[in-house]
């Protein structure tokens, strides 16, 4: 457990890391792709690493010093694994790696963490599923863990349910390529989370794939396309960027993030938006964004596009004046942890009225006070409300360690504020 301490610098530069988001699609393109791709400024973290070890299961090679990363493409030529593939808690990994596994040699099963066997994957399989894949949840429960059967796909239509994620609208996507002759996907739920599948095909164009589509409703990938490989660079973190632009917002401080400019394709940018809606001042410039805090007050908006930020906002908008609303949130039972139950808990332990109900959540600011903060062993929540005690003291967090499934070096970037 680690106490927070109070108090910042007037003013403050950081640096975030890598995009996690990109950095796995970037894995998954150069482990499809034609030759040796060179990926700058990958994020290092829990999540990418299970990504990047479950790659190499599938017989890609790669090799890192964080820095950048070497990846010898195979031009979807993958090897069997008679071993199961272990994840962890990384949702991301386990819905790419397991549309992923459609494309390889033989039964693969892949698992994960006791959380992990508690998250949805049904939707995909029966994507999978429709393209003849046999690809199954081994517990009958719709969750892993799994197994695939690998080998040639057709391809075809594939009719997809996104109302839980979009990463089972990206997983398809990445796949589509090596089919024989092409996707036709139809959404008929969803997407949540609508900018991730923007990153998606925004990666699949910069390595030289064409996607075709119809708003969020119809994507259609032609079979036989070949990854090109190449040498890219992934995007400082957005959604990391909005701890310290939010750290701004609560302390009255300006903080501004080095490398985050506004022709960021990330959808979580507009969470800068938000915050100057709520009361923030907000400067651009070539080489970074800064927020400077101001009198906040309560917002009502939807979240569905950046479920990541929720929390973030959350705590956030305890100092807020007014009942804030933050609405399309249900997708995010579904998450590391229970965040909705999770965010409701803790707000309610530093004295914050919150409550959910018909895909709301319902902040009412006040005057948080001092708590000791269960994380869920969830990331975004321990980052989260870490913010909280900038402002007040006596805020600490439990399982500190958890933040290295996206962000190993938050706590030494926080504690940075204070040393500007």
């Amino acid at each position: 457990m680690i106490e927070i301490k109070t108090g910042i610098a007037g003013r403050s530069e950081v640096s975030v890391p890598g995009s996690k988001s990109a950095t796995h699609r970037m894995l998954i393109a150069s482990a499809l792709s034609d030759g040796l791709c060179m990926v700058h400024n990958p994020l290092d973290s829990e999540d990418t690493r299970f990504t990047m070890d479950g790659l190499r299961r599938f017989g890609v090679s790669i090799q890192t010093d964080w820095t950048v990363m070497v990846i010898r493409g195979t031009s979807g030529d993958l090897k069997p694994c008679d071993i199961p593939i272990y994840l962890g808690n990384s949702g991301t990994s386990m819905r790419l790696l397991t549309a992923l596994a459609a494309l390889g040699k033989g039964a693969y099963t892949l698992t994960g963490t006791r959380r992990m066997q508690e998250r949805p994957i049904q939707d995909l399989l029966d994507g999978l599923r429709q393209l003849d894949v046999p690809a199954r949840a081994l517990l009958n429960s719709g969750c892993p863990p799994l197994t695939v059967t690998g080998g040639r796909i057709r391809g075809g239509e594939v009719r997809l349910d996104c109302s839980k994620s979009s990463q089972f609208l990206s997983a398809m996507l990445l796949i589509g390529p090596c089919t024989e002759q092409g996707l036709d996907i139809r959404v008929i739920r969803g997407p949540v989370s609508k900018p991730y599948v923007d990153m998606t095909t925004d990666v699949m164009e910069a390595f030289g794939i064409e996607v075709q589509r119809e708003g969020y409703e119809r994507f259609f990938v032609r079979g036989g396309q070949i990854y090109r490989c190449g040498v890219y660079t992934v995007e400082p973190d957005c959604s990391q960027a909005g701890y310290f632009w939010a750290a701004a917002a609560i302390t009255g401080a300006s903080i501004r993030v080095r490398g985050v400019t506004e022709r960021c394709r990330q959808g979580d940018l507009r969470f800068i938006q938000i915050l100057e809606t709520m009361g923030c001042t907000i400067s651009l410039d070539s080489d970074g964004i800064a927020v400077t805090g101001g009198t906040l007050t309560a917002v009502d908006v939807d979240m569905g596009d950046m479920p990541d930020l929720v929390p973030t906002l959350a705590v956030t908008a305890a100092f807020a004046r007014g009942t804030t609303v933050i609405r399309n949130v249900a997708h995010l039972k579904e998450k590391e942890s229970d965040r909705v139950a999770a965010i409701i808990n803790e707000l309610s332990r530093m004295g914050i009225e919150a409550s959910y109900a018909q895909d709301r959540l319902i902040i009412h600011g006040g005057c948080p006070h001092g708590a000791a903060i269960e994380t869920y062993g969830d990331h975004r929540i321990a980052m989260s409300f870490a913010l909280a005690g900038l402002r007040v003291p006596g805020v600490m967090i439990g399982d500190m360690r958890c933040v290295e499934k996206s962000f190993p070096q938050f706590w030494t970037v926080l504690e940075g504020l204070r040393q500007n």
